[in-house]
């Protein structure tokens, strides 16, 4: 029986952006600690994650945009380096320190090895715990915490290395993953599917969008039970119609009751039905093949434990 893959890579956790702040390797910590405790590391395909190219990540980024995040690691490398508490800011929450590009390059390298393996047959599916997250990388544009869109460069790469032609993306972070949006609008090899607070950061998604975009806002405060609602009413259809030859997860924690960067209010069980969910509907129609990517979850108790229930259900424990 093939085992699920769980990439990571020591880079990702050199990424931080200052004392205090909610994206902080400690989320890494959490994460491993949890599979630790419980067991369930032994029964993952443990893989280090290699490095993307800068030709991987220019198949979903403008190379403007890229060469803009280079020369800005260039000179934190070479006026920083032995600073690990300098910053670039590239908007008031987001800002690079002298391990950044190398944290950003593992972390779309882990996506990428993932959709390879994966397709090959090696795992049967893989989750990526890696940071910085990426939904919110528009093409020409790094926000929210994000550098270059993880997801978004490993969907380009299954499209054009392996030549899929029906690509899905699930989103289920708190906030809407615009970057994302930015990215496959109107691009009918994609789908995506997402549910989001409204109204929240980045105040985007409400609007009427791309027909190849499933975007559903809810209000603060919903609950699992009007998510599950959502889902079967929305996303499924739309997933089960399309037929996708493989399935990548923005997987973001941060609707969980005790996440204090969102006002919703699932919990580990929601995520692990979800999770199910995208499972049924992958065996029907993509192989089983699924690439999870970690997005938010900033509380560090409930980012693992909501990990550790996804985790379970990938790997049909």
């Amino acid at each position: 029986m093939l085992k699920t893959g769980y990439y990571t890579h020591p880079a990702c956790r050199m990424h931080e952006m200052g004392a205090g702040h909610p994206e902080c390797p400690e989320r890494l910590d959490a994460i491993q600690e949890r599979l630790s405790a419980s067991g369930l590391d032994l029964t993952l395909k443990q893989l280090q994650a290699p490095a993307a190219t800068f030709e991987d990540v220019a198949l979903a980024h403008d190379e403007g945009f890229i060469d803009h995040l280079r020369q800005t690691s260039r000179e934190m490398i070479e006026n920083h380096s032995s600073d690990s508490y300098a910053y670039a800011y590239l908007d008031p929450d987001t800002a690079m320190n002298s391990h950044t590009l190398d944290a950003v390059m593992f972390s779309a390298g882990a996506a990428i090895a993932a959709t390879d393996a994966v397709i090959k047959g090696d795992i049967a599916n893989a989750f990526c715990a890696v940071r910085p997250p990426g939904h919110h990388a528009m093409r020409k544009k790094a926000m929210g915490f994000c550098f270059f869109n993880t997801v978004a460069v490993a969907v380009k790469h299954a499209i054009h290395q392996h030549g899929l032609e029906r690509v899905a993306v699930v989103d289920f972070d708190v906030h809407h993953g615009n970057g994302t949006e930015d990215i496959f609008a109107n691009d009918n090899q994609v789908l995506m599917v997402g549910f989001f607070q409204h109204p929240f950061y980045p105040y985007s998604g409400s609007e009427k969008s791309a027909s190849n975009m499933v975007n559903i806002p809810v209000p603060a405060r919903t609950n699992g039970a009007a998510v599950r609602e959502l889902i079967e009413n929305d996303w499924v259809p739309r997933l089960e119609e399309f037929k996708p030859e493989m399935i990548f997860i923005s997987a973001g924690f941060d609707a969980h009751r005790e996440d204090d960067l969102g006002q919703m209010r699932l919990n580990e069980q929601d995520y692990s039905w979800m999770t199910q969910r995208i499972c049924e509907i992958a065996q029907r129609h993509a192989q089983g093949r699924i690439v999870s990517c970690l997005e938010g979850g900033y509380n560090l108790s409930a980012l693992a434990r909501s990990v550790e229930a996804h985790l379970r259900v990938l790997a049909d424990l």
